[in-house]
């Protein structure tokens, strides 16, 4: 993909325009009496998965835990989150991805917070450090300098969350900012 383009995607993702298309797109269903929208991000995203989750690759270091994998995390829940600390959409929603760990934690969640950086400056595994310490993160945090982690996922956009069941097959997937009840909710039901 044109990396001009990805920046533009991102660009879009971080100030909520995925999330306003997304409403828009249901708005118009409802508007038209589509009930069976097969292109609905709310319908595929309410759909079970049967998509495991990739696994971390390229990892140039943990922090705040040994390297995991996939298996490691069989019989969790796993709230993926690809972050950046640069990015102002992250820090607005780290604040939730943090109490959510705090919460679930003994139920079973397991959070993990991808660390993708998009600027130079976010590399340096110190401020990345200084990052964890500001934001209060004690959950893993492998660092995904070269994308690897971040294509398996096919992932395009700061922040972004996903959810995987106890046998590790994504359920649940938010892009950008928000959703933070419906997240929620969907943390609640998959620790059952």
């Amino acid at each position: 993909m044109n990396k001009n383009l990805l920046r533009r995607r991102q660009l879009l993702s971080c100030l909520g325009v995925g999330a306003m298309l997304a409403s828009t797109e249901t708005i118009l269903d409802l508007a038209f009496g589509r009930t069976d929208s097969s292109t609905s991000l709310n319908a595929v995203a309410a759909q079970p998965s049967t998509k495991a989750l990739p696994e971390f690759q390229g990892i140039n270091q943990w922090l705040n835990s040994a390297p995991l994998t996939t298996q490691n995390l069989k019989g969790k829940i796993v709230l993926i989150h690809f972050w950046t600390f640069g990015c102002i959409n992250c820090q607005r929603t780290l604040p939730y991805v943090v109490r959510w760990h705090r919460q679930f934690v003994g139920q079973g969640l397991k959070v993990i917070g991808v660390h993708t950086p998009e600027f130079a400056f976010e590399r340096d595994v110190n401020n990345v450090k200084r990052a964890l310490k500001q934001h209060q993160i004690t959950y893993p945090v492998p660092l995904d300098n070269d994308y690897k982690t971040w294509n398996a996922f096919n992932n395009e956009y700061w922040p972004h969350l996903f959810l995987a069941d106890r046998q590790g097959f994504i359920q649940y997937d938010h892009i950008g900012e928000g959703a933070y009840e419906k997240t929620e909710q969907t943390i609640r039901q998959l620790l059952g």
